[in-house]
């Protein structure tokens, strides 16, 4: 799942406060529009897998769990390279490392789109993570190091601007794509924009390199928080299938927390760590994260069933699967400005409390609607409700972050808190599949005895748990047992569905717990007390 919802303007990559370096006046456009397109590559990839997952599933026989991996693979490896990502820009120089990542990117890109098997195509994502954590950094980092002060805002604006429509389109497209031609196009439109990024890489973007060039790389930082992420994650998207008493989901928990444990350690001492644990001790800055760390876990966690909902149970096409969410993108867009002056008028804490308590509204609606739902009186509510909810929380969250420390730690903090909401996402979407297979299985179970299933149905249908909405039905049997096979199937993931968006409002009111006990009351606190980053 893409950062819906955390805004494109934000910038949260631009690292260590780096000023402009001397870029002729006609280079600047041409700056510009590498970072666009760079970073829109990113952003539509990953909203349209999302879409396309039900069409992946069913074309690679791959099961529920298989689909969870092909957006972890690539979400894990993004979220635990993203400020390695930046440090290496400013160490290696930034459009070295930006160009490597696109090109690294597109690669896999094509890698994906001729995978014959789920495997391949996991394998093939986890690959396009790593190059996401070049480019994606690296596109704020190139407008930072040349664009003066004075034009960097405007930069900043027409980038965010630009990324947000795609954001918008992205899933449209990709929905079109599947349901036009086939989900492999949804991967190998990322190619033709990374010959132009590449291009105009080449030809029109000077190198530069940020201040952190001489501290070095926290290899070892980076290597613990991939093994933390990836044996936590593992453990829980095969905990369903294998059972929590298996070697393997044990041994991958075990080393998921003790390289959480070797990572903290290892950050106290490091000279240059990708993660500062002095910022944490700043109260606005901890309180955010802490808050950011909840509320992105239900919105990256509880969305990605969405699609899966739309398109496997209430049978909408995936293009209309990629439209569902364009009111809570427009309502952001468009609310945007109004957003950033609630900080001003009425300090961090009241909308860092009062945002997430409408999302958390917004996911309880989610949770009314059952099989054969209609959008527009169903779903659209909770679309427009938690929209509207983390519209009042996105742009005032930003501000806290960036008011928290002093200017020569902006960078970085704003960063570590971009990479604590996609780790968010990442851990949520594992999690919330151990319960929706639990509730699903649960469910399942029971209807099959209500429908009346012979034994051998109920065995087939059984087999095919893993797949949840997208079980196959055992061939050769009668229309009405089809019918109410097909019911039980459905109203077993809707039951699941409502678990997982009940679990995302309680996550959502725990945010605005965390803010209204950590966070300040007024601008002026939002400054105060701020340590010395390492």
């Amino acid at each position: 799942m893409s950062q819906i919802g955390k805004p494109p303007g934000d910038d949260a990559l631009i690292r260590h406060g780096c000023e402009a370096t001397a870029c002729p006046q006609s280079s600047k456009p041409w700056v510009l529009a590498a970072a666009i397109i760079g970073s829109s590559m990113a952003f539509i990839d990953g909203t349209v897998v999302n879409v396309a997952l039900p069409a992946i599933q069913r074309e690679l026989e791959a099961t529920a769990f298989q689909a969870q991996w092909v957006v972890e693979s690539y979400a894990l490896f993004l979220a635990a390279l993203l400020l390695v990502g930046g440090a290496m820009g400013d160490l290696f120089g930034r459009r070295r490392i930006f160009a490597l990542g696109v090109l690294l990117f597109a690669l896999a890109s094509v890698g994906c789109a001729l995978a014959g098997t789920v495997q391949q195509l996991i394998l093939a994502r986890a690959v396009q993570g790593i190059g996401g954590a070049l480019l994606v950094p690296g596109s704020l980092a190139l407008i930072s190091a040349n664009f003066e002060k004075k034009e960097r805002g405007r930069a900043i604006g027409t980038w965010s601007g630009a990324s947000g429509i795609t954001a918008a389109v992205g899933p449209v497209l990709g929905g079109f794509l599947v349901d036009h031609y086939s989900w492999t196009w949804a991967f190998l439109v990322n190619v033709p924009m990374a010959l132009a990024v590449l291009w105009i890489a080449w030809r029109h973007v000077p190198e530069s390199r940020g201040s952190s060039a001489g501290s070095g790389l926290d290899v070892w930082g980076a290597a613990l928080a991939t093994a933390a992420l990836g044996g936590i994650v593992y453990a829980f998207i095969e905990a369903p299938t294998q059972g929590w008493r298996s070697a393997a989901v044990l041994a991958a928990l075990a080393i998921g927390i003790a390289s959480s444990i070797a990572f903290v350690a290892v950050e106290r001492r490091v000279r240059s760590p990708m993660l500062p644990l002095s910022l944490l001790r700043i109260g606005n800055f901890g309180g955010a994260n802490l808050l950011t760390l909840l509320l992105y876990a239900a919105l990256g966690g509880g969305l990605y069933f969405f699609p899966l909902n739309l398109i496997q149970v209430q049978g909408y096409s995936a293009t209309v699967a990629g439209a569902a969410l364009l009111p809570f993108i427009l309502i952001m867009f468009a609310l945007s400005g109004w957003a950033g002056q609630l900080v001003d008028r009425f300090g961090p804490r009241l909308p860092l409390v009062v945002g997430p308590s409408i999302a958390a509204a917004g996911f309880a609606l989610f949770a009314v609607p059952g099989v054969g739902a209609n959008y527009w009186t169903a779903f659209l509510p909770a679309v427009v409700v938690l929209g509207f909810g983390m519209t009042i929380t996105v742009a005032p969250l930003t501000t806290t972050v960036m008011n928290a420390v002093g200017e020569e730690a902006a960078g970085i903090a704003s960063g570590v808190n971009n990479a604590v909401s996609r780790a968010a996402s990442v851990l949520a979407i594992a999690v919330f599949g151990v319960v929706m297979a639990w509730v699903f299985d649960a469910v399942l179970a029971e209807g099959l005895r209500e429908a009346g299933a012979s034994a051998q149905a109920s065995a087939f249908i059984e087999g095919q748990r893993s797949k949840l909405a997208g079980a196959e039905l055992p061939p050769g049997i009668d229309a009405a047992a089809a019918a109410a096979l097909k019911q039980a199937v459905a109203e077993s993931f809707v039951a699941g569905f409502r678990w997982v968006m009940l679990v995302c409002a309680g996550l959502a009111l725990l945010s605005a717990l965390s803010a209204w006990v950590m966070i300040g009351r007024g601008p002026s606190e939002a400054r105060a007390g701020v340590p010395k980053v390492r």
